[in-house]
C-alpha cells in the first residue's frame, strides 16, 4: 500500500467518524417528536395545560425551526457549518434541561422554542457537513442514506426508550436523555469535524426572517384558538394580521435580488410536486403520530410501554423504506416512486377510520405499516427531486426549500389537524374539558360522560385523519398529471447528488 492510499484510508476513517458524530443530534431529533407523543397524557397530568397550550407545547418546536431554517441555512454557509452546529447543539441541550424541570406550561412552551432555536442548526448543518466529508459519490450517497435511515431508525428507537423511562421516571425524562449526546457531540464534533463555507452573494434580508416568523406564528396561534375557545374578535384580528404579515412576506420575495425564498421556483411543476409532497408527508405524519398516541393510551387505555411497542412494526418498515428508497428508484423512475408514495400514505390513513373505541389497534398496526412505505419514500426522495427540477445555480435554493417544507409540515399537522381534532371534541364532547386527557383527569366523572368524551375523540381523529388522506390522495393526482414520464435512459442509475437524503424535522 502506498503512502497515498494510506492517507485516502485514514482519511475515510476519519470521516466515518465524523459521521458517527453527526448522527447522534439526527437521532435526538427523531426520538423528541416520538417520545413527546406518549409523554403529552403525563405531561397534561403534572402540570394542566390548556387545549392551546397543549398544542404549543408539541408544535412551538416546529415553527421555530421552520422559521428560521433558511435564514440559519444562509449564515451558516457564509460563517460556517460546524460553527452554528456546535452552538445549536449547545442551545438545544440548554433547552432540554430547562423543559426537563419546567414547572408550568409557559416554561414548557418556552424551553420548547429555546431548543427550536438549537435545532434550526442541526439538521441542514448535519447534512451539508456529511456532504463534505465524502468525496466519492458513492460514499457520500452512502453516508446520505445512513443519515436518512438514523432519523427513520431514531423515530422507531424513540417510542420503546421513551415507554422504558416513562414506565419509571417522570415526564421529564424525556429531555434529559438528550443531555448525553450533546455533550458527547460537543465533545468530539471539533475534533472529528471540519468546517464548512461557501460564497453566497447577498445578504440575508433580517425583515424577511422576522416577517416569515411573525406571519406564521400569528396564522396558526389564531387557527388553534378558534378551535379550542371558539371563534372571537381578538382571534379574527390576530389571523387577518397573521394573513396580511405573510402576503407582505411574499411580496418583498418577489422583488428582493436575492430572497429568503426563492418562490420563482414554483414555476416549475415537478418542483412545486417535490415541495407539497415534503409538507404534506410531515402534515400527515406529526398528526397520526400524536392523535393515534393518544387513542392508544386514553382511548383503549393500553400503558405507555405497551402503545411505545405498538408503534415499532409501522417505524420498522419507514426505516426499511427510507433505507431501499434508491433500489426502488433505480427500478421504477423517480416518477413512480414519488408517486406511489401519496398513494401508500393516503391509503393507509384511510385505515385509522376502522377504529373504534373498543378495538382498533390491528387497524392501527396495518395503518402504520402502509403509509410506513410512503413516508419512506417521501422522507428519501423530496430534496432530490426538488434539486432536479430546477437549474443547477437555483439547487441551494431548491434544497433549502424542500427542508424548510419538511419543518413547516411537522408543525402545521399538529397545529392545524390537532385544531381541527380539537374542536370536534368541542363541538361533540360533554363539555367538561378542552381535551380528552383534560377531562378524564376530571374527579368524579360518570361511566356515560367517559364513552362521551372517547367518542368525541374518535369523531375528531377520523374527521382529521380523513382530510389528511384526502390532502394525500389529492397530490397523487396532481402528481401523475404534473410530473412528466421519465425517458428510459432516465431511470438507469445516476452519480447521486450530494442534497439528496433529505429527512424530517422535528417540532
Amino acid at each position: 500500500m502506498t503512502s497515498l492510499d494510506l492517507a485516502v484510508e485514514r482519511a475515510d476513517r476519519r470521516a466515518w467518524l465524523g459521521l458517527l458524530v453527526v448522527l447522534g443530534p439526527v437521532a435526538l431529533v427523531a426520538m423528541d417528536g416520538s417520545v413527546l407523543y406518549l409523554a403529552m397524557p403525563g405531561i397534561t397530568s403534572a402540570i394542566t395545560p390548556s387545549t392551546d397550550q397543549a398544542l404549543w407545547i408539541l408544535d412551538i418546536y416546529g415553527f421555530v425551526v421552520s422559521s428560521l431554517l433558511i435564514a440559519f441555512g444562509n449564515l451558516g454557509d457564509r460563517y460556517g457549518r460546524l460553527r452554528f452546529l456546535l452552538g445549536g447543539a449547545a442551545v438545544f441541550g440548554a433547552g432540554s434541561i430547562g423543559a426537563a424541570f419546567s414547572p408550568n406550561a409557559e416554561a414548557l412552551i418556552a424551553c420548547r422554542a429555546l431548543m427550536g432555536l438549537g435545532g434550526a442548526t442541526l439538521l441542514p448543518s448535519g447534512l451539508a457537513i456529511i456532504s463534505s466529508l465524502f468525496h466519492d459519490p458513492r460514499q457520500r450517497s452512502r453516508a446520505i442514506g445512513i443519515f436518512a435511515a438514523t432519523f427513520a431508525a431514531g423515530f422507531a428507537v424513540g417510542p420503546v426508550l421513551g415507554g422504558l423511562l416513562l414506565s419509571r421516571f417522570d415526564w421529564g425524562v424525556v429531555f434529559l436523555i438528550n443531555i448525553p449526546v450533546v455533550v458527547l457531540f460537543l465533545a468530539f464534533a471539533p475534533v472529528l469535524l471540519r468546517e464548512v463555507r461557501t460564497t453566497r452573494p447577498g445578504r440575508v434580508d433580517a425583515l424577511s426572517v422576522v416577517l416569515s416568523a411573525v406571519g406564521i406564528l400569528l396564522t396558526v396561534h389564531s387557527v388553534k384558538s378558534a378551535a379550542a375557545e371558539g371563534l372571537s374578535p381578538t382571534q379574527a384580528v390576530t389571523g387577518v394580521v397573521g394573513l396580511a404579515v405573510l402576503a407582505w412576506f411574499v411580496r418583498r420575495q418577489l422583488t428582493l435580488e436575492y430572497p429568503l425564498l426563492d418562490l420563482r421556483l414554483f414555476k416549475d411543476h415537478v418542483f412545486t410536486v417535490a415541495i407539497l409532497t415534503g409538507l404534506l408527508s410531515l402534515v400527515a405524519w406529526a398528526a397520526a403520530g400524536y392523535l393515534t398516541g393518544v387513542y392508544l393510551q386514553s382511548v383503549l387505555g393500553y400503558g405507555v410501554l405497551a402503545a411505545a411497542l405498538l408503534v415499532l412494526p409501522g417505524a420498522a418498515v419507514l426505516t426499511v423504506a427510507c433505507v431501499g428508497a434508491s433500489a426502488v428508484v433505480e427500478r421504477i423512475g423517480m416518477r413512480s416512486a414519488l408517486i406511489a408514495s401519496h398513494f401508500f400514505m393516503g391509503t393507509g390513513l384511510l385505515l385509522l377510520l376502522l377504529t373504534t373505541t373498543e378495538h382498533g389497534v390491528a387497524a392501527f398496526i396495518a395503518s402504520s405499516v402502509v403509509t410506513g412505505v410512503g413516508y419512506g419514500f417521501s422522507f428519501s426522495l423530496v430534496a432530490d427531486t426538488a434539486v432536479a427540477a430546477v437549474p443547477a445555480e437555483r439547487a441551494g435554493s431548491a434544497a433549502s426549500l424542500a427542508e424548510m417544507s419538511n419543518e413547516l409540515g411537522n408543525a402545521l399537522g399538529i397545529s392545524l389537524l390537532g385544531s381541527l381534532a380539537a374542536l370536534c371534541f368541542r363541538l361533540t364532547g360533554p363539555g367538561v374539558a378542552g381535551t380528552l386527557d383534560e377531562t378524564l383527569d376530571v374527579p368524579g366523572l360518570t361511566a356515560g360522560t367517559v364513552a362521551e368524551a372517547k367518542d368525541a375523540f374518535l369523531t375528531g381523529l377520523h374527521v382529521a385523519i380523513g382530510a389528511a388522506s384526502l390532502l394525500c390522495l389529492a397530490l397523487g393526482v396532481l402528481a401523475l398529471r404534473w410530473v412528466p414520464k421519465e425517458p428510459k435512459e432516465a431511470k438507469e442509475p445516476k452519480e447521486p447528488k450530494a442534497q439528496a437524503g433529505k429527512v424530517p424535522g422535528p417540532r
